[in-house]
């Protein structure tokens, strides 16, 4: 049953009736919720507009068939904004879960290779596309991270935090669950193809909360079905971003 947790969701509810009635359709019995937060944030680049994490919470909040919403986000420690929106994931009601997020340092130092090899290059692009590309722009590439050597700049920091184990181990965790038979999954990583499938096969309901087309292709070779966000878009966008007048 749908009862909006929110007057701007009521006014959106009843420009929104097919969304709604919808949803209603997907939350139709007692049912749980998995966020993978931080592949969800990258669809933003393509959405071109941003998920809000509490007008998101008190969407959900309004199907009382939803009896659990998991959200899964690493810690970055000591970086402000991290940590704030740890603290706004935590006092939306969410069930959070994470993890420090690792720092690993990567190696740009092309000082000791010929300007023509792809030594360090493979570290950073699969063999398929390297093997592609002109021995110009191989050269062209290294020349310029020569220049950052020449700077004393020698690595880069890339940021890792994965939740797909956590997130699959959850999913069947709670399948054992007489009471769950609907699971929704904010995510499209092919990854989740096992859990989703086995869920599938013990005849749960599993949905994609995704982009259309954007979910990998062994995940939809289960048959899972696929809600796309954008249909409610005014529901869980930043409040500046609502596309019509209420």
């Amino acid at each position: 049953m749908f009862v909006p947790k929110t007057e701007r969701i009521k006014k959106l509810a009843e420009k929104y009736e097919k969304v709604i009635k919808e949803l209603e359709n997907i939350f139709d019995k007692e049912t749980f919720v998995y966020i993978d937060f931080a592949n969800v944030i990258h669809w933003q680049d393509k959405l071109k507009w941003h998920i809000c994490i509490k007008r998101l919470k008190q969407l959900l909040d309004s199907f009382d068939t939803i009896k659990g919403i998991k959200i899964y986000y690493g810690t970055l420690e000591n970086n402000s904004n991290s940590l704030e929106m740890i603290d706004s994931i935590k006092n939306s009601g969410y069930d959070l879960r994470t993890k420090p997020v690792k720092i690993i340092k990567k190696s740009i130092d092309v000082s000791s290779i010929d300007m023509g090899s792809p030594a360090l290059l493979k570290n950073f692009i699969k063999k398929s596309f390297l093997t592609k590309l002109k021995i110009e722009t191989i050269k062209a590439i290294n020349k310029d991270l020569r220049e950052l050597n020449k700077n004393n700049i020698f690595y880069i920091e890339d940021e890792k935090c994965n939740f797909d184990v956590e997130i699959g181990i959850d999913m069947l965790l709670d399948g054992e669950d007489g009471a769950i038979n609907n699971f929704i999954l904010w995510s499209g990583g092919s990854d989740f193809a096992f859990p989703v499938k086995d869920l599938l096969v013990r005849n749960k309901k599993v949905l994609l909360f995704t982009i259309a087309r954007m979910a990998g292709p062994e995940l939809m070779e289960t048959g899972v079905r696929v809600f796309d966000v954008r249909k409610i878009r005014d529901f869980i966008c930043w409040t500046r971003e609502i596309s019509i007048l209420l």
